[in-house]
């Protein structure tokens, strides 16, 4: 019998945040497999959605799909994310 291996959000917080510079992360679970996350950089500047993508899922490398089985990322700019919080 395999036994299912979990992620604590705050592992996955600190992962991500070791992949930027100065960025803000905050990850959500209710299962420890399934996850959201998100990640305000301003590396995301002039890059897709995709690529910000990419450069998240870089910071795990292959705890995805194992270990978090799911991620649902939104990816945004600082200016983005003033934008769409209100904060000034």
């Amino acid at each position: 019998m395999c036994k299912a291996l979990h992620m604590d959000p705050a592992d996955i917080r600190r992962l991500i945040e070791a992949g930027f510079n100065d960025a803000r992360v905050e990850v959500m679970s209710d299962d420890n497999t399934h996850f959201e996350a998100l990640v305000v950089a301003a590396e995301f500047a002039d890059k897709r959605p995709l690529a910000r993508h990419q450069l998240v899922y870089r910071c795990l490398g292959a705890l995805v799909g194992n270990e978090i089985h799911a991620l649902s990322i939104t990816a945004l700019t600082p200016d983005e994310w003033r934008e769409r919080s209100g904060e000034t």
